[in-house]
């Protein structure tokens, strides 16, 4: 009976991909998906950028 979970889960999760993707290249879903994924790209190098500020900000504080 495991056994028929995990190839029930198995089978879901690439009926879910290949039905995302058809549903991506089909309509102008995927267009707007590249666009929130470049948008979250410049996000993150932008907290990072902020991250590294203050740890830099933090051992120059701790260095004197």
């Amino acid at each position: 009976m495991e056994m028929v979970k995990n190839l029930f889960k198995i089978v879901l999760g690439i009926v879910l991909i290949l039905v995302t993707l058809w549903l991506s290249y089909s309509n102008s879903w995927g267009t707007a998906a590249l666009e929130l994924i470049k948008g979250g790209i410049v996000v993150l190098v932008i907290l990072i950028g902020l991250m590294l500020l203050l740890v830099g900000f933090s051992d120059l504080k701790n260095a004197q």
